[in-house]
């Protein structure tokens, strides 16, 4: 019921504000009788004081665009009411009350209570000339103070009404900061995907086609076995990155796109890392668990990019990528020992070694990919050389309870 006659009431605001004058020009009216029914001297003058309590609540009518100018009207009209002898009650003084409180709701506080002590000085005047000493606090002190309560009570809804404009403000301005985010995450991780797509592929690419391009004279059979498996890592690339880049169309249908990679396809990556000359050796200890896709992709690219970079700035023609299951986490282990790689054991030149970052490897953004996902899960990474040489990646990702993944 309450709903209903709010959407009323909105639908019809000239007809509320017609009928809430009217109730008040009734309770000032009622106050002119009050005060002639309780006159003690000669009975007061009738007509007057209902054609000024008609004057005041006209005025309200306009007091949303004159809120200063219906506030003098009414003031003025009380006073006069006053030096006619009425007794200034709150009903008789309704329409100047509503007046103040309008007056109170500007956001100009100065003006507000300027104008709330220029009323209230007007009432304690009036009081002052017309009511014997004796009654000064019925006369004088309780008008004055009845038009400075309702100036209190209106800057208060005015402090509130401030005070919700700014929450919903900052509310506002705290949803485009964290749409800001989730679009920058968003950005941060398709790079991430794009780059340990690419990055892998065009290394493995890059390896077998270097070493394939040196070898084509002394060693024509084996270049044109390294040249046939060439098109098995680009259509693995592109597969990779169409379903990648068709994750940013929302006209894609989610059948046509390639399931996300996960620790099931270590053998592929393996086989794909050996058509380019490195040796990887997976080993698994512990009870093995199917894990979230969110966490499964996340160790696979982890594995790959480690992968990568051994293929990129490795000396080495081997590695091993190790996988220790326990109830609580999956820790992944991979290491590659320094040594020659094929192609430098054979004299030939490796296309894919930097000497210059061969052993930190922090240059680029494959170690601050590998860790931003392990960091993004709840995981911990740590990347490093090895006292016995080499270089070793260590990743901890946090495995979901048995009741969270029955569930």
């Amino acid at each position: 019921m309450t709903a209903r006659w709010k959407s009323r009431a909105a639908g019809r605001p000239h007809t509320v504000r017609a009928v809430a004058t009217g109730l008040l020009l009734a309770f000032t009216v009622g106050g002119v009788f009050l005060s002639r029914a309780v006159a003690q001297e000669e009975p007061l003058a009738l007509w007057p004081g209902l054609v000024l309590s008609a004057v005041a609540c006209a005025a309200l009518l306009r007091r949303r665009g004159h809120p200063l100018a219906v506030l003098l009207v009414t003031t003025a009209c009380v006073m006069a009411e006053g030096f006619l002898g009425y007794l200034l009650t709150p009903l008789l003084m309704g329409p100047m009350l509503v007046a103040q409180y309008t007056v109170s709701l500007r956001p100009d506080r100065r003006t507000s209570w300027y104008s709330a002590l220029a009323a209230a000085a007007g009432i304690a005047l009036t009081g002052f000339v017309v009511t014997d000493s004796h009654e000064w606090i019925i006369g004088l002190v309780n008008p004055a103070a009845w038009v400075l309560m309702v100036a209190s009570f209106g800057s208060y809804v005015r402090v509130r009404r401030e005070y919700a404009v700014a929450r919903a403000e900052h509310a506002a301005q705290e949803r485009e900061e964290e749409a800001r985010r989730r679009v920058i995450q968003e950005r941060m991780r398709i790079a991430r995907e794009l780059h340990d797509v690419v990055a892998h592929h065009l290394a493995l690419a890059n390896a077998q086609a270097g070493t394939a391009a040196h070898l084509a004279r002394t060693r024509p059979d084996q270049a044109i076995a390294m040249i046939e498996k060439l098109p098995e890592v680009t259509a693995s690339a592109l597969r990779e990155l169409k379903a990648t880049v068709g994750l940013l169309r929302q006209d894609t249908d989610a059948q046509e796109l390639a399931p996300a990679p996960g620790l099931a396809q270590l053998p592929q990556l393996v086989a794909t890392c050996a058509s380019a000359g490195l040796d990887v050796s997976v080993t698994r200890a512990g009870r093995t668990r199917p894990l979230p896709p969110g966490l499964d992709l996340t160790a696979y690219r982890i594995v790959q990019e480690a992968l990568t970079n051994v293929t990129k700035h490795a000396a080495t023609s081997s590695a091993r990528v190790r996988l220790d299951y326990t109830p609580d986490d999956l820790t992944l282990t991979i290491t590659d020992e320094a040594g020659t790689r094929p192609a430098a054991a054979a004299g030939l030149p490796d296309h894919n070694r930097d000497p210059s970052r061969s052993r930190s490897r922090g240059g680029g953004y494959g170690l601050l990919g590998m860790r931003e996902r392990a960091l993004s899960v709840g995981g911990t990474f740590h990347a490093g050389p090895r006292p016995e040489g080499g270089f070793e990646v260590t990743c901890t990702l946090p495995l979901p309870s048995s009741e969270d993944s029955t569930s």
